[in-house]
């Protein structure tokens, strides 16, 4: 173990971490925090030093236990630790809620913040970081309910209470309603048209459980090679079926795990807790945080965007329709249809496909080929570490080190699927970079994807899709991890406007289309050659293949994320569904199953923190877009330009307003012209 990993223990050790203990611990530490705060709240006077930095100190020892249990439930999920999350997770909500109303507390930050210019009692002036993290405060102290009369401070804390609970079993049901589903096919002609490599993962699935043959499940390295490439119809449409209709009242597991009474629940409680602050929706609370500013402005962009797109999907779909009577004999595309007629078409156009390109992306070439980019970048270098305990065998451990050599932060990587762990790809804080005391705390980040795991003898390959998710999330990373603010508050992601907090994962992911790049994270995991230049370019011409479709795809996600907590009326409630439809009638050109229970599993704004703030992935990428072009001007390594980029975004977290700091890097405001050009829909 190296002297960095030594210097920021106690890490996290895994193995040691009993469910039955879990709630005590946690007990114990909020007890402990409530009588910081008691003292803390009992002084005389006020200042950065007597007031902030404790209770920044009391926060961080519960961040850093509370961190790896959250880790773990989503990573390594049980019965036993589940039991323990939820019972903690209610308590610590109940905690955050008294933090937000202790009118002791809001009157200290309130005296810190008018002394912050160095008249009022002598006290020094705050740093830009310690004014930023002030101004949050007072804004949080408001949106959790300190100007409430006791009666409503209680009923908001229970409604948060019970957020808690309601969005934990959303996400636990949607894991539930994976798992739940799988089956077992025995002749290989049945998944004909599959490719190798999902075949193998299907075998190795099946043995893994003692089947013969091969397993299906709705995972999604097993579910999406089968509804791109399976020739089988009948079942695509099984999976479909499954996979869409997760904790519903359709489908195969019809009324187990169903999230739609918990999705009404949310609405409700979301709707009064914003009533209960006046604001007029849910929404409006939501972007009282947020760069956008109120929901014409969310709701504008988007259709702006539509209008954009409307045309170019409306021309995509036809195409694929057309092609799909012509060359396919699908008469009507159905739902199922879409995902397997438009790779025919892409290949059909491109002579190019996922899997043609996956040798050539074996995933420890991609993330030292990524590690170079960020060093080219940024001038950091990353390696490896040992004995440093982990959750599972596949997780590895690096640390990064600045120009200087000198270690600044650490990371876990998990990447791939398996039993017991959630969906998707994420990044999540194990550790924030602040100063306690004289000692700097650095920064420890987990990044998380679900993957496919290597078979055998053979590596683990990555499809160009994959590689993209992998730099997004390892985008998200940097910004926590080469963050230099000092203040936990608004140090790397902390602070960031959600709409805003995109910028740095979704800029990354440009250099996985850029040849320089290429040439430094590709090669073929048996001869290391790197990507041909044939393919690369059949690979570049189909890179905005139905990129119409996808950007429509994304807006009907954010319109009815909006709209469904703007228009909620508690009078006159409208069905979800109705709302989705209309949202559908508005801007989808794909067609949609009458038994489609997307919003169902839509855990981005029902269990995670994108409730109303799902806009934020499109108005990031006009951010990202907009921020990668100077690097098109400048040339994709330019050292100047990346430092820039560095000094200005990445380094800065959330101390200065997002707007701000992108006109520090970019010399301007930002424009929409990059994306749509990026998207072939200018």
């Amino acid at each position: 173990m190296t002297d960095f990993f030594k210097r920021v223990q106690p890490l996290p050790v895994f193995d040691q971490i009993r469910a039955q203990d879990v709630e005590a611990n946690i007990d114990q530490i909020l007890q402990d925090n409530r009588l910081v705060i008691e003292k803390l709240t009992s002084l005389n006077t006020v200042s950065w030093s007597d007031l902030v930095q404790p209770l920044e100190d009391a926060n961080d020892i519960l961040s850093k236990r509370w961190s790896p249990v959250s880790h773990l439930n989503s990573v390594l999920n049980s019965d036993a630790l589940r039991t323990a999350y939820n019972a903690c997770l209610e308590k610590i909500s109940v905690y955050n809620t008294e933090l937000g109303q202790n009118e002791k507390l809001f009157d200290g930050f309130q005296k810190i913040s008018e002394q912050a210019d160095g008249k009022g009692n002598g006290q020094a002036a705050l740093n830009t970081a310690q004014q930023k993290h002030i101004e949050n405060s007072l804004r949080d102290f408001r949106l959790s309910g300190i100007d409430l009369d006791d009666d409503k401070k209680a009923r908001f804390k229970d409604i948060s209470k019970e957020l808690s609970k309601l969005t934990s079993g959303f996400s636990e049901n949607v894991l539930d309603a994976t798992q739940a589903w799988e089956k077992v096919i025995e002749n290989v002609d049945d998944l004909k048209g599959l490719p190798e490599s999902a075949l193998e993962g299907a075998q190795h699935a099946a043995k893994a459980k003692g089947h013969s043959g091969y397993l299906l499940n709705l995972e999604f390295p097993s579910y999406f090679p089968l509804v791109t490439y399976c020739d089988n119809r009948s079942l695509r449409e099984e999976v479909y079926t499954a996979y869409s209709t997760r904790a519903s009242d359709q489908g195969p597991n019809a009324g187990q795990w169903d999230n739609a009474e918990k999705i009404e629940q949310i609405l409700a409680l979301r709707h009064e807790k914003a009533s209960l602050l006046g604001f007029s929706n849910y929404a409006q609370y939501s972007l009282a945080t947020k760069m956008a500013c109120d929901v014409k402005e969310v709701e504008d962009f988007l259709n702006q965007l539509a209008e954009k797109s409307l045309a170019f999907g409306k021309q995509e779909f036809a195409a694929l329709e057309s092609y799909a009577q012509q060359s396919l004999g699908i008469s009507k595309l159905e739902p199922w249809d879409v995902g397997y007629a438009s790779e025919k078409l892409r290949q059909n156009k491109f002579s190019i496909s996922q899997e043609q390109l996956r040798p050539y992306f074996p995933a420890e070439k991609v993330l030292t080929g990524m590690f170079e980019i960020a060093r080219r970048l940024y001038g950091i270098t990353i390696a490896p570490t040992q004995d440093v305990n982990t959750w599972h065998d596949d997780v590895q451990v690096f640390e990064v080190y600045n120009e200087q050599k000198e270690i600044i932060a650490g990371f876990y990587f998990d990447l791939f699927a398996r039993e017991n762990k959630r969906g998707g790809a994420w990044m999540d804080e194990c550790q924030v970079r602040r100063v306690d005391g004289d000692t700097l705390q650095l920064p420890v980040a987990y990044l998380t994807c679900n993957f496919t795991a290597p078979v055998g003898d053979k590596p683990a390959l990555l499809t160009h899709q994959e590689v993209t998710t992998l730099f997004h999330e390892f985008g998200h990373g940097l910004h926590h991890m080469l963050t230099k603010i000092d203040v936990a508050g608004v140090s790397g992601i902390n602070g960031v406007p959600w709409d805003a907090v995109e910028l740095p994962s979704q800029f990354f992911e440009n250099w996985c289309w850029q040849a320089e790049a290429l040439a430094i994270f590709s090669g073929h995991y048996e001869t290391g050659e790197t990507l041909p230049q044939s393919l690369l370019e059949k690979m570049l011409a189909a890179k905005n293949f139905q990129s119409g479709m996808q950007m429509l795809r994304q807006i009907e996600f954010a319109l009815f994320d909006i709209k469904v907590h703007a228009e909620y009326d508690s009078d006159q409630p409208k069905s979800v569904q109705s709302t989705l439809d209309a949202v559908r009638e508005q801007v989808a050109v794909v067609p949609i199953a009458s038994f489609n229970r997307f919003q169902n599993g839509f855990s981005h704004i029902f269990a995670g923190g994108y409730a109303a703030g799902y806009y934020s992935y499109k108005w990031a990428e006009v951010l990202s877009a907009d921020a990668f072009s100077l690097f098109e001007e400048k040339g994709i390594f330019d050292a100047e330009t990346g430092n820039s980029f560095k000094r200005n975004i990445l380094e800065l977290g959330g101390s200065c307003a997002p707007n701000e700091l992108f006109a520090a890097f970019r010399g301007r405001e930002p424009e929409v012209d990059a994306l749509l050009r990026h998207n072939g829909l200018a």
